[in-house]
């Protein structure tokens, strides 16, 4: 029998930390074996367990990355953008396939990822959920089939503690709706609207975002056309549902070769 995978988790003591330490609880394919967050995090030295509201895990909460990810055989990093860059040079270093959710990415964020990714398998996803991978999947096949006469609209709203707006989601939604209809990529996307705008071209892609309450997070992709429309939406209902996706994640990616994957990959869904 396959030994769990296991897992180093940046970013623990967050909203997200916290849930997948949860989930990891009930989940036969994964154990957590080390929790890191930063130097001044109020939960340094805490069992992770405990402070997730589950019964003790045994793994203490600490701050020293090289030597928590000593044991693990890949890293689920969900902590701020700021920390990115390192999270990736060092799980490069350490030969540890990584999963980085974290979202509202830098190019040079970006960047590092795609380095690290010539060393070890890098999952880089703004979204964790098996669905939103499904509803990329359809709005491209859907862009396709209807051709430019249908206008193409994002539209997303999360809780209003989400600190970068458009979601990483909307974006990537934007981008693969861009791409399946070959839109330029430094026009194509239109970011909210105000004022006079005038007549709406047909090669841009509308993306608005709203923020309040405690909104998990729901995506609209539109396609209106003159006489149809047609809307694909996703509605998160719990945060333990992406923390499932990244442990399910996990387990795909240990034993990759080097490269970038998304959740397209670990569904089996065709890539373009």
């Amino acid at each position: 029998m396959t030994a769990p995978v296991a897992v180093a988790l940046v970013g623990a003591f967050g909203r997200m930390g916290l849930e997948i330490a949860r989930a990891a609880a009930s989940f036969p394919g994964c154990t957590i074996t080390a929790a890191l967050e930063h130097g001044d995090c109020p939960g340094l030295g805490k069992d992770l367990g405990l402070v997730s509201g589950i019964p003790k895990m045994d793994v203490l909460i600490g701050s020293d990355l090289s030597e928590g990810l000593g044991g693990a055989d890949v890293v689920i990093d969900l902590s701020l953008r700021e920390a990115t860059i390192e999270v990736a040079n060092v799980a490069a270093s350490e030969g540890k396939a990584l999963i980085c959710g974290t979202t509202g990415l830098h190019e040079n964020d970006i960047s590092a990822l795609e380095e690290a990714s010539k060393k070890v398998p890098i999952l880089h996803t703004p979204n964790l959920s098996p669905g939103i991978a499904v509803m990329t999947a359809l709005l491209e096949q859907a862009v396709k089939a209807l051709g430019n006469e249908y206008d193409i609209e994002i539209v997303e709203i999360h809780h209003r503690n989400k600190v970068d707006a458009p979601s990483g989601t909307a974006l990537a939604l934007a981008e693969a709706a861009r791409s399946a209809a070959d839109m330029d990529p430094d026009e194509a996307l239109v970011f909210g609207r105000h004022g006079e705008t005038g007549v709406r071209p047909t090669n841009r892609i509308g993306v608005h975002a709203m923020r309040g309450g405690g909104v998990f997070g729901e995506h609209t992709a539109v396609l209106a056309g003159e006489h149809e429309r047609l809307e694909i939406t996703h509605r998160a209902g719990s945060r333990a549902l992406f923390a499932t996706g990244a442990l399910r994640a996990a387990v795909f990616l240990r034993g990759m070769s080097p490269g970038l994957y998304t959740m397209a990959d670990v569904l089996g869904l065709k890539r373009n």
